[in-house]
């Protein structure tokens, strides 16, 4: 029955691929300028690719992508055993990783400086500790924890040193007759960070065979992160972020890279945590940044050399990014101003005004000023309207007819009725405002009873509700088709609501943010086209914690369940994620005891169903928590089903990925559908 299941659903999704040919065009992954007046577009990204074009402003001729413009690999990328080769700003130089010290070669020459010798199994320079790749670098990073100066010629460094750092071992089946065993750095909550120390080279001395490394003036034995650091444009200044290991305070050095002299540039503190700088705009006589700490929303700042502070916006601003800063003194950024769900690109001019570049009713994406700061180019979208990828003016004429279109993800037999139907829906909590969305079935009739699937995740600051094109997977296609309501949900952390709804959660991780979510069950419990008794949940990640913790505590109001890869206690997970929201174990012990969703196993009362899946080699959420749970659930005589997928790491791919989605159906098809 199984195997004729999986059949059919592999031919239903052919089906409606099939059915759609024609309906939606491919859409450029990314975009830059490449001159004042000329945009390249990419759909892989090398802007090497067939595809690949180049538009000048009118918007109507195409043409191929100069060599100059495209991502090519040099001969020194293609060096076996290197890490993240990059490039130094004029391009004649490339400095990478290589077994944990910093290298520099002569592109032209090959010639190879090695500017480190300490590398190690504890020691590694340039290449970032999983705990600073994870949470504050970012995986974009790569791991990689170096930075060319603007005039490329310094290097600046992380060294990390995770001696005192736990290990955790990860087995993988495969291999010998024994499998293999990872061996990794990871502190989880209350254990020794790795001590970091930042060091500067002059690679101009470094090919005449000086190669001293200057230390930055931090005490490296402090209890202490830094943050993503910063070339000034004057080339000789480092801006490195700095927060005690209780989150709750940032310090902005500007250090010399000469001499590793610092000097405190910026402090900041608050009651529950602080997010770090991210992306600032530099001028020449200061720099641009957003933080949160005043007003409850994020703020536009202008933070001179000299250490004065200017506040430049004010309202509800929230997931600002900042763009450009132009020779006139005009700020572009995008964020949620004028709506909770809705980015918007707008311009911030020198006397306060903040002017709206795009329509308010649609969602920007990916965005990029010319350099000159006159026009951009933008993806628009909505719940209801494909992608469009615009090219507007950021100073508008009077005869201005608004954003040329360069390309339309409709295609030429796109209809609407092809696809489901999304609308927003709101739901007020302690004078809060939180949005979800929900699609109804094809051939929805009111007159009818639908079960549910929540899909949510409910981590702070993370939404998954937006006002954006979402272009339907084969899940949602399914319950489509299949007669099922599918919503997605946040909470008040979400970041909706500002620091407001973010700072009630400090110190009490799995409380406020599920009582969110059952009270959005009782919301759909209550509509008279819902089957109050068949609502499913999943999620991933913090999605899986969520999940779990419902069904086990609110099997009433959530009676089916997909958790996969979830924290169940956390005090198992990375000690920069989980303190910032809950402090040390040490100063929060009865908050660290009440999250612990393991516990939560002994009063399940059996009345939902639960699936836990999780791969065991996730090296991000270890599959430690699971098997700690399964034990919890065992010994509470409960019944759950489990799905665990050998070396999977943190979101199961090619044929582990397949088997997931297929299982999950029949999942859904038994418990959800009663099929």
């Amino acid at each position: 029955m199984k195997r004729f299941f999986l059949f059919a659903a592999i031919v239903f999704f052919a089906a409606t691929a099939a059915a759609k040919e024609g309906s939606l065009n491919r859409i450029p992954s990314a975009w830059k300028w490449i001159s004042p007046t000329e945009v390249a577009f990419t759909f892989d990204g090398t802007y090497a690719d067939a595809g690949a074009f180049v538009t000048g402003l009118d918007g109507l001729l195409r043409y191929a992508v100069p060599e100059s413009a495209r991502e090519k690999k040099t001969l020194a990328e293609q060096i076996a055993d290197i890490e993240n080769p990059t490039l130094s700003p004029d391009k004649t130089l490339m400095a990478y990783t290589k077994w944990g010290d910093l290298y520099v070669m002569d592109v032209k020459t090959a010639q190879t400086v090695r500017l480190t010798s300490d590398g190690s199994d504890d020691i590694s320079n340039g290449y970032a500790a999983w705990v600073y790749y994870e949470e504050i670098f970012g995986r974009s990073s790569k791991y990689r924890a170096f930075w060319w100066s603007p005039d490329g010629t310094k290097l600046a460094f992380y060294r990390f040193d995770e001696a005192r750092v736990p290990e955790f071992p990860i087995y993988s089946p495969k291999g010998d007759k024994g499998g293999k065993l990872r061996i990794t750095h990871y502190p989880k909550a209350g254990d020794p960070n790795p001590r970091v120390r930042i060091g500067f080279v002059d690679v101009t001395k470094a090919f005449e065979g000086a190669t001293d490394v200057v230390w930055a003036n931090f005490y490296e034995k402090d209890d202490q992160y830094f943050g993503k650091p910063f070339w000034g444009p004057d080339g000789q200044t480092f801006y490195v972020p700095r927060e005690p290991r209780i989150q709750n305070q940032l310090e902005l050095f500007a250090v010399n890279a000469a001499d590793g002299s610092k000097r405190s540039l910026y402090k900041e503190q608050v009651a529950t945590w602080l997010n770090w700088i991210d992306s600032p705009l530099f001028t020449d006589k200061g720099l641009y940044m957003v933080r949160d700490f005043e007003s409850g929303w994020e703020q536009i700042y202008f933070l001179g050399y000299d250490g004065s502070l200017k506040r430049l916006t004010s309202g509800t601003n929230w997931n600002v990014k900042l763009l450009k800063a132009d020779a006139s003194g005009n700020v572009y950024f995008v964020a949620n101003r004028d709506s909770q769900v809705r980015k918007t690109l707008y311009k911030l001019s020198p006397k306060g005004a903040v002017t709206a570049l795009t329509d308010l009713s649609q969602s920007v994406g990916r965005c990029e000023i010319s350099p000159d700061g006159k026009y951009f180019v933008a993806a628009l979208s909505s719940l209801s309207e494909p992608v469009t990828i615009v090219l507007g003016e950021t100073a508008p004429k009077k005869k201005y007819a608004g954003p040329k279109l360069l390309v339309d993800m409709k295609g030429p037999y796109y209809d609407p009725s092809d696809f489901p139907e999304t609308k927003l829906i709101s739901l007020t909590v302690d004078g809060l405002e939180i949005p979800g969305t929900m699609t109804l079935p094809k051939g929805f009739d009111p007159s009818r009873k639908y079960p549910v699937h929540v899909d949510l995740y409910g981590g702070p600051d993370t939404p998954v509700v937006s006002d954006v094109w979402r272009t339907p997977g084969v899940m949602a296609e399914w319950f489509w088709e299949k007669g099922v309501i599918a919503v997605r949900l946040d909470n008040r952390a979400a970041g909706h609501n500002g620091r407001k709804g973010l700072d009630q959660i400090y110190k009490h991780l799995n409380t406020i943010e599920l009582e969110d979510f059952v009270a959005w069950g009782r919301y759909l419990q209550g509509l008279p086209y819902v089957k109050a008794d068949r609502i499913g949940v999943e999620g991933f990640s913090f999605g899986g914690t969520m999940t779990a913790a419902l069904i086990l505590r609110h099997g009433d109001v959530f009676h089916c369940g997909i958790a996969g890869g979830g924290v169940y206690d956390w005090m198992l997970y990375d000690s920069h994620y989980t303190e910032r929201f809950m402090s040390t174990p040490e100063d929060n012990p009865e908050g660290y005891a009440a999250s612990r969703v393991i516990d939560y196993a002994k009063d399940f009362k059996g009345n939902a169903r639960l699936k836990l899946t999780h791969g065991t080699g996730d090296d991000n959420v270890h599959f430690q928590n699971t098997l700690l749970l399964v034990d919890a659930l065992q010994e509470a005589h409960a019944d759950f089903d489990l799905m665990i997928y050998p070396d999977g790491m943190h979101g199961y791919r090619d044929y582990q990925a397949f088997h997931s989605t297929m299982t999950d159906f029949i999942f859904w098809m038994k418990y959800l559908l009663d099929e």
